[in-house]
């Protein structure tokens, strides 16, 4: 079995952060990442530009240049790539942690599978969680969901072009594709349950796609939900009233949710509404030892912890650390 002073769990930029506060206090941990290194980012669109501007999101106190205002992925993913290999990081890439438990000593045990399904066991003093949300799309739960058509993911138009596309949701990942989706000539229906646009969506991005939609270039349906999926078509509900839209592909961009599971099995607290109880000065849940970082310290909407606010968690838990060491 090995044996690791801290593993972290997750190598996504608030995970990598960690590790490099870590470092800073003389401890090498082992980051376990279940796909490849940043791979929420790297399921970000294609084309994807970040609302935050490049400082926002330097980990390490390594810069990140570019002569853009606001980074793109290829960019973003090629500034964490390098950090993680300037700093040296020890990242074993596509194992997934299947298990977690804590011993009556206060270590704890996770068991790991790669892809091929070989399993190994790794011991550690400590543990952070800084799982991604990604994989763990907020389903709708309506008949037809899944069907082939449709997808919980959106990476790039091209394979949408003269097609007749309904988008569910109305943020910003919504709205991006709707603007990507119109320029390759889809035919772009929004379905949105809100009365009116979202205040979070982008402010350069906003006026414009109000203007595609005041031209009728794309239809919006607010007040609307989509209650059916069937193949060419989806039901809409809208004041009680249900209505038929044509379409081709249907892009349910509804969000995300973090993974709960490695808190649950190893007796961590969640509060009523299903969110982890942790000490907001050093990361730590009410199990000894076991931290959070990034998303996984968010609520419902684990977009409310971003990559330029999480990367501090690795700050807070390297301080607590070094402290009981």
């Amino acid at each position: 079995m090995e044996r690791e002073q801290v593993v972290i769990v997750g190598a996504g930029p608030c995970g990598l952060s960690a590790a490099l506060e870590l470092q800073r206090i003389g401890i090498d941990p082992l980051l376990i990442e279940k796909e490849n290194i940043t791979h929420s980012i790297y399921l970000y669109p294609t084309y994807m530009q970040f609302f935050s501007t490049p400082e926002l999101l330097e980990i390490g106190g390594y810069p990140f240049t570019t002569p853009s205002e606001k980074p793109t992925r290829l960019e973003a993913l090629h500034y964490y790539r390098n950090v993680a290999n300037r700093s040296k990081l020890r990242i074993r890439s596509y194992h997934t942690v299947t298990r977690m438990e804590r011993t009556s000593g206060g270590t704890f045990l996770l068991q790991t599978a790669d892809r091929f399904g070989h399993t190994k066991q790794v011991a550690a003093g400590k543990v952070v969680l800084a799982t991604g949300y990604f994989d763990h799309p907020n389903m709708l739960g309506i008949p037809g969901e899944e069907l082939p058509h449709v997808t919980h993911y959106y990476r790039e138009a091209h394979p949408y072009a003269g097609m007749k596309v309904t988008i569910i949701g109305g943020n910003n990942s919504a709205i991006d594709a709707a603007m990507d989706l119109l320029r390759v000539g889809a035919e772009v229906t929004v379905v949105y349950r809100g009365d009116a646009y979202s205040p979070n969506i982008k402010p350069w991005v906003r006026p414009i796609f109000e203007s595609m939609v005041a031209k009728g270039r794309i239809a919006m349906r607010f007040r609307s939900r989509v209650v059916r999926i069937r193949e060419g078509r989806v039901t809409v509900l809208c004041d009680g009233a249900e209505d038929t839209i044509a379409s081709d592909f249907v892009l349910a961009l509804t969000g995300f949710r973090p993974d709960r599971r490695l808190l649950t099995e190893t007796g961590a607290e969640l509060d009523g509404e299903g969110n982890p109880v942790y000490d907001p000065d050093s990361m730590e849940t009410t199990v000894p030892g076991l931290y959070i970082a990034g998303v996984a310290a968010s609520g419902k909407d684990a977009n409310e912890v971003f990559i330029e606010t999480g990367r501090y968690h690795g700050v807070s838990i390297a301080k607590h650390i070094a402290s009981s060491v």
